[in-house]
């Protein structure tokens, strides 16, 4: 099964479409990790879901909405495991020294959620990202649209796990957007997924390979059919694979009703992953800047982020490259029309 030209197609639109963001990515020397921070500094009212059985995130608890905070300046994915949580003190001094943060007595102290995924089994796992990774992904945040594919907190990603490494493929980082009247919802998603990754019309861009490597299997086809491994990713142990996102928009929301908007993104990850395990610790996040100057209707926004949660997905796969050491095929290489 090859990978149809038209299915490279990138959707349109980025994070950066919601006014008030800013998005840039580091890359950490010497393996394939990175980090890549989303930058609010004025503050945006945040919420989170984490629906995955085994996440590495860091003040998730601050954003649930009975809790005091009612805004972030920052939100930060990384590679590198738990290891990788290091580089949101790079993203709290770089706000810190241009002195954005939450009033607390004489201080003003930065908010940075963070979340990371499983990377360290592609090259050196001491080499991870640090706070001067963090740092230096804030120095690098632009307006425009940023990087997708291989960059940021993409760099180690990988999909199509089900039957291990091995017979992996390329993830990446991606992003979109959706926009319905004068409402901007956008999605920016690194995608680390045991399972495959699906087009809209249900079609595989990519996923876990045959066992000679030339052709894609349906994962969910192969387990139900018993053709899967005993457990899926047979010799592994859980938390190695992770799609973590952040979900924006220019409404205007309090902290209840971007958590409420982060649990209904959720629904475009099962749009365009399957299968998701109790492997995955996925988490998105959902920040609200207010910049369009009135509310929306949650439900419209929950369908519209469901959505561009989708199509960044796709475009995470579309636009990665494969790397060689090791063997990982990125969609491209598999288009054989």
């Amino acid at each position: 099964m090859s990978t149809p030209a038209s299915l490279l197609d990138l959707d349109p639109g980025s994070l950066t479409d919601v006014a008030g963001l800013s998005v840039g990515h580091a890359a950490e020397p010497g393996r394939p990790t990175g980090c890549t921070v989303v930058l609010c500094p004025q503050g945006a009212a945040c919420g989170v879901a984490v629906r995955g059985g085994a996440p590495g995130t860091r003040e998730t608890d601050l954003l649930r909405p009975e809790n005091t905070v009612s805004a972030v300046h920052a939100v930060l994915l990384a590679g590198g495991s738990a290891f990788g949580l290091d580089a949101a003190s790079g993203v709290m001094r770089w706000l810190d020294e241009r002195g954005h943060g939450l009033v607390v007595g004489p201080a003003r102290v930065p908010i940075v959620p963070a979340a990371v995924l499983f990377d360290l089994w592609l090259g050196d796992p001491r080499i991870r990202p640090h706070a001067g990774t963090g740092y230096a992904a804030c120095e690098a945040a632009r307006t425009d649209a940023p990087a997708q594919g291989n960059a940021g907190a993409g760099l180690g990603a990988t999909v199509g796990k089900f039957y291990g490494l091995a017979r992996a493929m390329k993830g990446g980082v991606g992003t979109a957007s959706v926009r319905v009247g004068d409402i901007t919802v956008a999605a920016l998603v690194v995608v680390n997924a045991i399972g495959d990754v699906l087009a809209a019309d249900g079609s595989i861009i990519a996923g876990a390979r045959t066992a000679d490597g030339l052709a894609l299997v349906r994962s969910m086809d192969a387990l139900l059919d018993g053709r899967g491994p005993d457990r899926v990713m047979q010799g592994m142990t859980g938390g190695m694979a992770t799609t973590l996102g952040v979900v924006a928009t220019d409404a205007r929301l309090n902290k209840t009703q971007a958590t409420q908007l982060a649990g209904l993104a959720h629904h475009g990850l099962s749009r365009a992953v399957n299968l998701i395990s109790v492997a995955d610790g996925d988490t998105l996040f959902a920040l609200a800047t207010g910049s369009a100057g009135h509310a929306g209707d949650l439900s419209t926004l929950g369908a519209m982020a469901a959505e561009a949660v989708a199509r960044a997905i796709r475009n995470a796969v579309k636009a990665a490259h494969g790397l060689s050491d090791p063997a990982l095929p990125a969609a491209r290489d598999l288009n054989r029309n």
